[in-house]
């Protein structure tokens, strides 16, 4: 028997860009949207391309992990495909898929590369930025905290880079007060998961440069102009903005020093 793939896409407010996502994603097995309860047209996109709709009530969340964990448990198919609301899926990658499924060594997983875009241009220093989305979900768990990696009981595998044919396509190409906003609200998630780490006086040092210089010297990033470059200094303000969160929680006794 053939196996077959779900696709899950979490949305919340996500009508600005879900018919594009939808017809990428519109010729696999079952699409499965996972909504935390849309104020926008979110949810009448999805019956239009006639998918399978569950809700997740959004309550006081504020990350998509706990509806990711929800949703991959909800689809009818054992392999699964996760992709964001603002994510293509190449014809390259679904043909792929497809046939990895049918090989005897296949792993419970993989990781896929995604090409992202900032100020309208693809960033080589944020390239591969490989994602764990594709899975068995009877072998998989899904954390419940921000940037959470999905904890897989099997083999797992990568994409090479070099495929850049089968690469996610990021089409959010968020500005930088988008991005600003996200870096907000993340490191607030980042406090509770680093609660346990002590970091010194030298990491306000070391961590920003540290990532400042991934992004823009070992990945590349310098091959992106000026945009690379403002990039890169994001990459390195969001290690600080990280760290001062965690001191000031510890000083306020909202954490606890180890």
């Amino acid at each position: 028997m053939e196996a077959k793939i779900s696709v899950v896409i979490n949305t919340y407010n996500a009508e600005r860009q879900l018919a594009e996502v939808l017809e990428s994603v519109r010729s696999f097995d079952e699409v499965l949207i996972c909504d935390m309860e849309s104020t926008d047209s979110t949810l009448d996109i999805a019956r239009d391309f006639g998918c399978r709709i569950i809700t997740f009530p959004r309550g006081k969340h504020r990350i998509v992990e706990p509806a990711r964990e929800f949703a991959i448990h909800e689809a009818k198919y054992d392999w699964v495909l996760v992709v964001d609301a603002d994510e293509l899926v190449t014809p390259e990658l679904r043909a792929f898929l497809y046939d990895y499924i049918q090989r005897s060594d296949a792993a419970d997983a993989l990781f896929i590369p995604r090409k992202n875009y900032f100020m309208g241009q693809w960033m080589h220093c944020i390239y591969p930025d490989p994602i764990l989305r594709f899975m068995r979900q009877s072998k998989t768990r899904w954390p419940e905290y921000v940037h959470a990696i999905p904890v897989v009981d099997g083999r797992v595998d990568r994409i090479p880079p070099r495929r850049t044919e089968l690469a996610f396509i990021h089409i959010a190409n968020d500005p930088v007060r988008a991005i600003v906003s996200k870096m907000n609200d993340y490191t607030d998630n980042e406090v509770q998961k680093r609660a346990h780490k002590n970091y010194g006086l030298g990491a306000l040092f070391y961590r920003p440069f540290f990532r400042f210089f991934k992004a823009y010297i070992i990945k590349g990033g310098f091959r992106d102009g000026r945009a690379g470059f403002i990039r890169a200094l994001l990459d390195g303000c969001y290690q600080v903005v990280m760290l001062a969160k965690i001191t000031e929680a510890k000083r306020k006794g909202e954490i606890e020093e180890k």
